[in-house]
């Protein structure tokens, strides 16, 4: 599929169901998709040149879903990048090819690849950049679907990574292009990059570009992230997170005579209980003012991660059982997701806290805290030049205000904003959240083709110096 070369220009389209593995598409309808575009106001010729485009949009979705590029253990960036410099080169942007040579999760067998591409316009301006990442989660049971097929089907497009995001790099791009062909003298630039490693932290992506200043406010000043957070919503930002692991001591001995070892499986169950009677009732009680979504998520929260106590599992092959033995460490990892109005230094002190409590009433016990990451939390102004203008284009498109909301979990605004140091961030896309890493997940088409129309609309008010 890399070696597929886009059409020049966009193309009216019809009917929506896949046959044979052949295509043909039409006006379509998602019980999600709200009003139909252009019921608010006239189309305008951009807003018609997206329409127009439906087949090209849901052919490059379908594309790109077929690159299983499924993160861990991060596999395919490389073709992607070389698809995504094959489908833009034709409408001229200028692509640069990353790898993160370095960054966690990169090596020889699975290089950290990204790709940036940039068009400029003929006069001097401001820059947009749409980022986003080309990994996907693993696939997981309960699927109906082939979740590397492509599936059309009731105006929906079906797969791994159809809502988060394959769905939204694709009407970011129709977007892109349909802008640029209707506004050839626009001033500024316009860019789009496919980053990886998002679902695992982003080290390998856009902490690593960030580093390295593209990001920096002097290059990019407005940055449009697709993530799924449904069409008439603009998310501005996300709680912080902070894992951690914890590994408590024991003494090793034989199983039959555990009077004569000291459980770290035991203390580590000290520590859980602590959690449910102390922790967890104190985060239920914190509430933030940040519009976080959903409700459930306006609270601190703690998850436990994994736990690892006693011997390592057998290697694959093994069928006998373990050997007799009292555990003599125990590790747990901990995602501590807090508020805007806490403090990183007091979250790590809180848990510091509470294993010094248990220590001080527990024989024997003794423990090891160690970070493993953290992100601290982040809110675009609602005035912000980026959120004024995505909100004055889904008034337009849509109809309605949109709601502005906070995400639960980070994404890669965190490494725009405090690497990058550029505020003016937001994620807007297509897609449903709740289908994000779910088995049968989707995105829409008519989502796609109204989010590309607030796009290109957005694109409009943050380049366009005079009418063209």
């Amino acid at each position: 599929m890399s070696g597929d070369r886009p059409k020049s220009e966009a193309s009216i389209t019809q009917n929506s169901e896949q046959v044979s593995g052949k295509m043909v598409y039409g006006s379509h309808r998602d019980e999600h998709a709200g009003r139909a575009t252009g019921s608010c106001a006239p189309l305008s010729t951009l807003d018609e040149r997206i329409l127009a485009a439906e087949q090209q949009l849901v052919e490059l979705t379908c594309q790109l879903i077929r690159m299983p590029t499924l993160n861990p253990p991060g596999v395919g960036y490389a073709q992607m990048c070389d698809f995504l410099e094959q489908y833009l080169k034709p409408y001229g942007f200028e692509i640069k090819k990353v790898r993160a040579t370095g960054a966690l999760g990169d090596s020889d067998k699975y290089p950290r690849w990204n790709v940036m591409a940039r068009h400029e316009g003929p006069r001097q301006g401001e820059c947009v950049h749409f980022n986003s990442h080309t990994d996907v989660v693993s696939v997981g049971e309960g699927w109906t679907v082939d979740p590397f097929a492509g599936l059309v089907r009731d105006g929906r497009v079906y797969g791994r990574g159809a809502c988060d995001m394959k769905g939204g790099l694709a009407a970011s791009i129709i977007a892109a292009i349909c802008f640029i062909q209707t506004h050839p003298h626009y001033a500024g630039s316009v860019e789009i990059s496919g980053t990886c490693d998002e679902e695992s932290g982003g080290f390998g992506g856009v902490a690593y570009l960030a580093e390295k200043g593209w990001f920096n406010p002097e290059r990019v000043q407005h940055v449009i992230i697709p993530e799924p957070l449904n069409k008439d919503r603009i998310c501005l930002g996300h709680r912080g997170v902070w894992w951690a692991e914890i590994e408590t001591k024991g003494h090793i001995a034989h199983g039959s005579m555990p009077f004569l070892g000291d459980c770290a499986v035991r203390h580590m169950g000290a520590v859980v209980q602590a959690f449910e009677d102390t922790l967890i009732p104190r985060l239920n009680d914190r509430l933030t003012d940040m519009p976080v979504v959903p409700d459930g998520a306006r609270q601190s929260t703690i998850n436990i991660n994994s736990i690892h106590g006693g011997q390592d599992e057998p290697e694959q092959g093994y069928t006998g059982l373990p050997s007799a033995l009292v555990p003599d460490r125990c590790r747990m990892v901990i995602d501590r997701r807090f508020l805007i109005e806490e403090d990183l230094q007091e979250v790590e002190a809180e848990m510091r806290a509470l294993l010094e409590q248990i220590k001080s009433g527990r024989e024997k016990f003794d423990y090891e805290l160690r970070e493993l990451f953290h992100a601290i939390p982040t809110m675009t102004a609602e005035d912000a030049p980026v959120v004024t203008a995505v909100t004055q284009a889904i008034q337009a498109t849509l109809g309605v205000s949109p709601e502005y909301v906070v995400s639960p979990g980070t994404y890669d605004q965190k490494h725009i904003d405090r690497i990058g140091r550029l505020h003016n961030c937001i994620a807007y896309g297509p897609g449903i959240l709740d289908l994000a890493h779910q088995p049968d997940e989707y995105v829409g088409i008519q989502d796609m083709i109204e989010s590309a129309q607030v796009m290109g609309r957005a694109l409009q008010t943050l380049l366009l110096r005079t009418t063209d």
